[in-house]
Protein backbone atom coordinates (compact mmCIF):
# COMPACT_ATOMS: atom_id res chain seq x y z
CA UNK A 1 0.00 0.00 0.00
CA UNK A 2 1.26 3.20 -0.78
CA UNK A 3 2.50 6.01 2.06
CA UNK A 4 -0.60 7.56 3.77
CA UNK A 5 -0.38 11.82 3.90
CA UNK A 6 -2.49 13.17 6.39
CA UNK A 7 -2.87 17.08 6.99
CA UNK A 8 -4.63 18.13 9.91
CA UNK A 9 -5.95 21.84 9.72
CA UNK A 10 -7.55 22.92 12.90
CA UNK A 11 -8.87 26.73 11.14
CA UNK A 12 -10.04 27.42 7.75
CA UNK A 13 -6.93 28.66 5.93
CA UNK A 14 -7.73 31.43 3.33
CA UNK A 15 -3.63 32.78 3.34
CA UNK A 16 -4.03 33.70 -0.32
CA UNK A 17 -7.03 35.77 0.99
CA UNK A 18 -5.76 37.35 4.48
CA UNK A 19 -8.00 40.26 5.88
CA UNK A 20 -4.89 42.34 6.15
CA UNK A 21 -4.28 42.20 2.62
CA UNK A 22 -5.13 44.87 -0.09
CA UNK A 23 -7.49 43.99 -3.11
CA UNK A 24 -4.74 45.25 -5.91
CA UNK A 25 -1.39 43.56 -4.19
CA UNK A 26 1.02 42.52 -1.80
CA UNK A 27 3.68 44.05 -0.14
CA UNK A 28 7.59 42.74 -0.46
CA UNK A 29 7.19 40.89 3.20
CA UNK A 30 4.52 39.14 2.10
CA UNK A 31 5.29 38.09 -1.33
CA UNK A 32 8.51 36.82 0.23
CA UNK A 33 6.51 34.57 2.86
CA UNK A 34 4.14 33.25 0.40
CA UNK A 35 6.32 32.22 -2.34
CA UNK A 36 5.67 28.90 -3.49
CA UNK A 37 2.94 27.59 -1.21
CA UNK A 38 -0.15 26.43 -2.06
CA UNK A 39 -3.52 27.46 0.01
CA UNK A 40 -5.90 24.60 -0.57
CA UNK A 41 -9.15 25.93 1.32
CA UNK A 42 -10.15 29.27 -0.59
CA UNK A 43 -13.55 30.78 -0.75
CA UNK A 44 -14.42 33.17 -3.08
CA UNK A 45 -17.27 34.52 -5.37
CA UNK A 46 -19.59 33.80 -6.54
CA UNK A 47 -21.38 32.60 -3.45
CA UNK A 48 -24.35 32.10 -1.90
CA UNK A 49 -22.68 34.16 1.21
CA UNK A 50 -20.65 37.19 0.86
CA UNK A 51 -17.21 36.87 0.35
CA UNK A 52 -14.29 39.43 0.48
CA UNK A 53 -12.79 38.42 -3.23
CA UNK A 54 -14.16 36.70 -6.30
CA UNK A 55 -12.26 33.42 -8.07
CA UNK A 56 -10.44 35.67 -10.45
CA UNK A 57 -8.87 38.62 -8.00
CA UNK A 58 -7.90 35.44 -5.54
CA UNK A 59 -5.94 33.86 -8.13
CA UNK A 60 -4.80 37.39 -8.99
CA UNK A 61 -3.77 37.95 -5.36
CA UNK A 62 -2.02 34.67 -5.07
CA UNK A 63 -0.07 35.34 -8.18
CA UNK A 64 0.91 38.74 -7.23
CA UNK A 65 2.01 36.86 -3.80
CA UNK A 66 4.26 34.49 -5.24
CA UNK A 67 1.95 31.56 -4.16
CA UNK A 68 2.37 28.38 -6.49
CA UNK A 69 -1.26 27.64 -6.52
CA UNK A 70 -4.46 27.93 -4.86
CA UNK A 71 -7.49 25.41 -4.52
CA UNK A 72 -11.23 26.91 -4.67
CA UNK A 73 -13.89 25.98 -2.35
CA UNK A 74 -17.89 26.21 -2.32
CA UNK A 75 -19.89 24.39 0.16
CA UNK A 76 -22.70 24.00 -2.11
CA UNK A 77 -21.33 23.32 -6.08
CA UNK A 78 -18.30 22.22 -7.75
CA UNK A 79 -15.27 24.32 -8.71
CA UNK A 80 -13.50 22.15 -10.79
CA UNK A 81 -14.97 24.03 -14.09
CA UNK A 82 -14.15 27.23 -12.55
CA UNK A 83 -10.71 26.58 -11.61
CA UNK A 84 -10.64 25.67 -15.55
CA UNK A 85 -11.46 28.99 -16.43
CA UNK A 86 -9.87 30.98 -13.74
CA UNK A 87 -6.56 29.38 -14.85
CA UNK A 88 -7.58 30.65 -18.52
CA UNK A 89 -8.06 34.55 -17.05
CA UNK A 90 -5.04 34.36 -14.47
CA UNK A 91 -1.85 32.60 -16.17
CA UNK A 92 0.98 31.80 -13.97
CA UNK A 93 -0.51 30.31 -11.16
CA UNK A 94 -1.64 27.10 -10.83
CA UNK A 95 -6.08 27.15 -9.68
CA UNK A 96 -7.83 24.03 -8.74
CA UNK A 97 -11.34 22.92 -7.31
CA UNK A 98 -12.88 20.48 -5.62
CA UNK A 99 -16.50 19.05 -4.50
CA UNK A 100 -17.99 19.53 -1.32
CA UNK A 101 -20.74 16.38 -0.56
CA UNK A 102 -23.31 18.75 1.13
CA UNK A 103 -27.30 18.64 0.27
CA UNK A 104 -26.95 20.77 -3.04
CA UNK A 105 -24.81 18.08 -4.89
CA UNK A 106 -27.27 15.54 -3.76
CA UNK A 107 -24.84 14.76 -0.31
CA UNK A 108 -22.51 11.79 -0.21
CA UNK A 109 -22.65 10.10 -3.64
CA UNK A 110 -19.79 9.02 -6.20
CA UNK A 111 -21.48 10.06 -9.08
CA UNK A 112 -20.88 13.81 -8.17
CA UNK A 113 -17.09 12.95 -7.31
CA UNK A 114 -16.56 11.48 -10.61
CA UNK A 115 -18.27 14.49 -12.51
CA UNK A 116 -15.70 16.57 -10.84
CA UNK A 117 -12.84 14.55 -11.30
CA UNK A 118 -13.62 14.18 -15.09
CA UNK A 119 -14.23 18.42 -15.81
CA UNK A 120 -11.96 19.24 -18.49
CA UNK A 121 -8.54 19.11 -17.78
CA UNK A 122 -9.08 17.54 -14.05
CA UNK A 123 -8.54 20.41 -11.89
CA UNK A 124 -10.88 19.07 -9.50
CA UNK A 125 -8.72 17.46 -6.77
CA UNK A 126 -10.39 17.73 -3.51
CA UNK A 127 -13.35 15.95 -2.34
CA UNK A 128 -14.69 16.98 1.09
CA UNK A 129 -17.19 15.34 3.21
CA UNK A 130 -20.54 17.34 4.22
CA UNK A 131 -19.60 20.70 5.81
CA UNK A 132 -22.62 23.23 6.79
CA UNK A 133 -24.98 20.19 5.68
CA UNK A 134 -23.43 17.67 7.99
CA UNK A 135 -25.45 15.92 10.51
CA UNK A 136 -23.06 16.98 12.74
CA UNK A 137 -22.91 20.64 12.02
CA UNK A 138 -26.78 20.62 11.93
CA UNK A 139 -26.89 18.87 15.43
CA UNK A 140 -24.34 21.25 16.81
CA UNK A 141 -26.29 24.34 15.41
CA UNK A 142 -29.36 23.37 16.94
CA UNK A 143 -31.00 23.43 13.59
CA UNK A 144 -34.12 21.98 12.75
CA UNK A 145 -33.51 21.07 8.60
CA UNK A 146 -32.07 18.55 6.71
CA UNK A 147 -28.40 17.05 6.89
CA UNK A 148 -26.03 14.45 5.27
CA UNK A 149 -25.06 11.52 7.73
CA UNK A 150 -21.78 9.84 6.85
CA UNK A 151 -22.22 6.92 9.18
CA UNK A 152 -24.47 5.41 12.04
CA UNK A 153 -22.52 5.83 14.98
CA UNK A 154 -20.32 2.92 14.55
CA UNK A 155 -19.75 2.60 10.91
CA UNK A 156 -19.54 4.21 7.88
CA UNK A 157 -22.23 4.68 5.36
CA UNK A 158 -22.85 2.39 2.53
CA UNK A 159 -22.25 5.25 0.18
CA UNK A 160 -19.30 6.79 1.87
CA UNK A 161 -17.35 4.02 0.65
CA UNK A 162 -18.50 3.97 -2.52
CA UNK A 163 -17.69 7.60 -2.63
CA UNK A 164 -14.11 6.77 -1.14
CA UNK A 165 -13.92 3.94 -3.21
CA UNK A 166 -13.64 6.92 -6.98
CA UNK A 167 -11.21 9.13 -4.68
CA UNK A 168 -8.78 6.19 -4.45
CA UNK A 169 -9.13 4.84 -8.00
CA UNK A 170 -8.46 8.76 -9.35
CA UNK A 171 -5.99 9.13 -6.91
CA UNK A 172 -7.96 12.67 -5.22
CA UNK A 173 -7.68 14.18 -1.82
CA UNK A 174 -10.26 13.73 0.89
CA UNK A 175 -10.86 15.95 3.42
CA UNK A 176 -13.34 15.09 6.43
CA UNK A 177 -15.41 17.74 6.46
CA UNK A 178 -17.66 18.67 9.41
CA UNK A 179 -17.60 15.25 10.68
CA UNK A 180 -17.45 14.35 14.55
CA UNK A 181 -13.98 13.48 15.55
CA UNK A 182 -14.84 9.50 15.89
CA UNK A 183 -16.28 9.73 12.23
CA UNK A 184 -12.92 11.50 11.07
CA UNK A 185 -11.11 8.53 12.31
CA UNK A 186 -13.39 6.19 10.78
CA UNK A 187 -12.75 8.46 7.40
CA UNK A 188 -8.75 8.18 7.91
CA UNK A 189 -9.38 4.33 8.50
CA UNK A 190 -11.34 3.62 5.26
CA UNK A 191 -9.28 6.39 3.38
CA UNK A 192 -6.16 4.28 4.24
CA UNK A 193 -7.70 0.81 3.84
CA UNK A 194 -9.36 2.01 0.46
CA UNK A 195 -5.60 3.37 -0.92
CA UNK A 196 -6.28 6.67 -0.29
CA UNK A 197 -3.24 8.48 -0.58
CA UNK A 198 -3.77 12.22 0.92
CA UNK A 199 -6.05 13.20 3.35
CA UNK A 200 -6.74 16.27 5.21
CA UNK A 201 -8.45 16.28 8.61
CA UNK A 202 -10.70 19.95 8.12
CA UNK A 203 -9.93 22.21 11.32
CA UNK A 204 -9.70 19.66 13.08
CA UNK A 205 -10.04 21.90 16.23
CA UNK A 206 -12.41 24.08 15.51
CA UNK A 207 -16.50 23.67 16.53
CA UNK A 208 -18.13 21.64 15.63
CA UNK A 209 -15.16 19.20 15.09
CA UNK A 210 -13.69 19.62 18.30
CA UNK A 211 -10.56 16.77 17.80
CA UNK A 212 -9.14 16.30 21.31
CA UNK A 213 -5.36 15.28 21.51
CA UNK A 214 -7.10 12.07 23.21
CA UNK A 215 -8.03 11.14 20.02
CA UNK A 216 -4.89 10.92 18.42
CA UNK A 217 -2.67 10.59 16.08
CA UNK A 218 -5.11 7.91 14.53
CA UNK A 219 -2.04 7.07 12.09
CA UNK A 220 1.58 7.24 11.49
CA UNK A 221 2.27 10.07 9.41
CA UNK A 222 1.08 13.67 10.52
CA UNK A 223 3.28 16.08 9.19
CA UNK A 224 1.51 19.50 9.90
CA UNK A 225 -1.06 20.45 12.48
CA UNK A 226 -2.20 24.06 11.54
CA UNK A 227 -3.92 25.69 14.74
CA UNK A 228 -2.99 29.51 15.13
CA UNK A 229 -5.66 32.08 15.45
CA UNK A 230 -4.71 34.24 12.71
CA UNK A 231 -4.59 34.28 9.33
CA UNK A 232 -1.01 35.67 9.84
CA UNK A 233 0.50 33.67 12.30
CA UNK A 234 -1.29 30.82 10.25
CA UNK A 235 0.84 31.59 7.11
CA UNK A 236 4.29 32.33 9.27
CA UNK A 237 3.59 28.72 10.81
CA UNK A 238 3.04 26.92 7.23
CA UNK A 239 6.24 28.55 6.04
CA UNK A 240 7.86 27.70 8.80
CA UNK A 241 6.91 23.81 9.09
CA UNK A 242 6.35 23.13 4.97
CA UNK A 243 9.22 25.19 3.05
CA UNK A 244 9.20 24.83 -0.54
CA UNK A 245 6.79 21.75 -0.23
CA UNK A 246 3.52 21.69 -1.28
CA UNK A 247 1.20 22.79 1.60
CA UNK A 248 -2.10 19.98 0.32
CA UNK A 249 0.71 17.37 1.45
CA UNK A 250 0.09 15.60 -1.71
CA UNK A 251 1.53 15.98 -5.05
CA UNK A 252 -0.92 14.59 -6.96
CA UNK A 253 -3.44 17.29 -5.33
CA UNK A 254 -0.85 19.81 -6.83
CA UNK A 255 0.38 19.18 -9.68
CA UNK A 256 -1.05 20.01 -12.90
CA UNK A 257 -1.86 17.94 -16.12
Amino acid sequence: MRELTVLLVSVVASVGVADSAPRGGQDAGTVSLLAGTIDIHVHAEPDSIPRSLDAVEAARQAKASGMRAIVIKNHYEVTSGLAYIVRKEVPGVEIFGGVDLNLTVGGINAAAVEYMAATTWGFGRIVWMPTFDSENQVRFSQENRPFVSVSNGSALLPAVNEAIAVLAERNLVLATGHSTPEEGLMLLREGRRQGVGQIVVTHAMNEPILMGVPLGPPLPSLPFVLSAKTARARVWRLAGAASARCSASSRSACNSR
